[in-house]
């Protein structure tokens, strides 16, 4: 089973480094990390990974700060 997870925002990181470290050790789940790049900065991104164990994202939005549609707008399709 695949399990796609998005993460942008501080609350989100907190959220899911529970569940990434959960389905780590589950062998039939494959967990897809995207981050939408809402944090940038090593201060508001990078310092979660690394603290709360959580994997490195599959994908970056890199979407950036703005409006809702400015970083809609932003998103690769």
């Amino acid at each position: 089973m695949k399990i796609l997870t998005i993460i942008g925002a501080r609350p989100q990181f907190i959220k899911a480094a529970t569940i990434s470290r959960l389905l780590l050790h589950d062998p039939d789940v494959e967990e897809i990390l995207v981050h939408t790049g809402q944090h940038y900065d090593p201060n508001m991104s990078d310092i979660f990974f690394g603290e709360l164990n959580i994997p490195h994202p599959d994908f970056n939005l890199e979407v950036g700060s703005g409006s809702h549609a400015i970083q809609t707008g932003k998103m690769p399709s």
